[in-house]
């Protein structure tokens, strides 16, 4: 049980107390399951073997969670606002971003090649098993490896359909649904964006930094903060000001996140990350820690280093990841990045700080920066 639920009359509430970011996403988390639960319905309804085998795969891919952010941002922008409409549209639309969130993994999942997710296979990856294993009257033909594509690429648009189905009610139920629905129509294109952008710099072997910021503001900082922020403000009738200000901190915030995960894509921990550490640096994917390693290494006449981190550096004998890691780090690449994550942290803050957002908003999302980009924002203590 999840306790008191909050009202529709203003700000949530439990206890006479403002329901914080981790109350929101456990009462998102209950919603979320509601849905998942009549999309499963539905699914049977249509085809017993398509519901076992797809929609059944979705929905666990779902529950095996995530970091929820995307929630959390959503109901600190709500509050931002002034909190006041209905929760469960809140809630709602919080859900829906998972359900976008689990169509963008598995889809990204399939063109990186990726085997793992979120401590488990990858979605291509168990189809493949699956269609290893063979179907109850005996082993199946063709490539286990296409047919594992094939049904991920499926599993995807289902997920999405699913999110666009619950936003699309969440939005015609509300009296603020356009503006709801522009928000959510402005991120799936950045989304797909972004991830073309991503696919051609790295079929053109692209190193620009400008190139790498790009991407990652539109396939990562949007998505991640900007429009979460600003599709919970929807919801709370926010105007134009309001609205502005909470982009330009999320811009801030997320791309901050997007730079974190690209160190903890060259040095993190599998073990905690629940995906392979290398597969950036293997693919020379372009990033804005590879690219500003590439200008450093080049500035700075490091010849050996900018061997290794070129873009056709895998046709080279020798030049391995660990060699990788070593010129990010010599070059001082990480370093620089590590400072402009918290740059970009610290004026996060103070753009959200414009939205007029009461002193215990302000510190919750201060909070969640931290928890996105890994450092505390400089001058967090200051909201009081």
């Amino acid at each position: 049980m999840l306790g008191p639920r909050p009202t529709a009359a203003g700000p949530a509430e439990t206890d006479d107390a403002p329901l914080t970011a981790p109350g929101a996403t456990r009462a998102m988390e209950a919603v979320l399951e509601r849905v998942l639960e009549a999309r499963l319905r539905q699914a049977r309804d249509t085809d017993a073997v398509f519901a076992h085998e797809m929609a059944e795969r979705v929905a666990a891919f779902v529950r095996r969670g995530g970091k929820r952010l995307r929630t959390a941002f959503v109901w600190c922008g709500w509050r931002a606002a002034g909190g006041s409409g209905d929760v469960d549209a809140v809630l709602r639309a919080g859900a829906a971003l998972e359900l976008l969130q689990a169509c963008a993994l598995i889809h990204d999942d399939v063109m990186d090649g990726s085997p793992l997710r979120r401590g488990g296979p990858a979605m291509h990856v168990d189809f493949a098993h699956g269609h290893r294993a063979g179907p109850t009257s005996g082993r199946a033909s063709g490539s286990a490896e296409s047919f594992g594509t094939s049904a991920a690429v499926l599993a995807g648009d289902l997920a999405l359909a699913w999110a666009d189905d619950l936003l699309t009610e969440t939005a015609l139920a509300s009296p603020y649904g356009p503006r709801l629905y522009d928000e959510w129509r402005a991120m799936r294109t950045e989304m797909v964006a972004g991830q073309y952008r991503d696919l051609r710099a790295q079929a053109s072997g692209s190193s620009g930094t400008e190139e790498a910021l790009t991407i990652a503001v539109l396939k990562s900082a949007r998505y991640t903060v900007a429009r979460p922020l600003a599709l919970g403000a929807s919801l709370a009738g926010a105007d134009a000001r309001t609205l502005g200000a909470m982009r330009a901190a999320g811009r801030c915030a997320g791309l901050a996140f997007q730079l974190r995960d690209d160190l903890l894509g060259a040095f993190g921990d599998p073990a905690l990350t629940g995906k392979p550490a290398d597969e950036d640096l293997r693919a020379r994917k372009l990033t804005p820690l590879l690219a500003v390693a590439v200008r450093l290494a080049e500035a700075g006449g490091d010849q050996d280093a900018a061997a290794v981190l070129a873009p056709n550096a895998e046709a080279l004998p020798g030049h391995t990841v660990e060699r990788m890691r070593a010129a990010l780090e010599r070059t001082g690449a990480r370093g620089e990045v590590e400072a402009r994550i918290a740059d970009l942290a610290a004026s996060g803050l103070r753009h959200f700080g414009a939205t007029g957002a009461a002193p215990a908003v302000r510190r919750e999302f201060a909070a969640l920066v931290e928890r996105a980009a890994g450092v505390a924002p400089r001058h967090a203590e200051e909201l009081v």
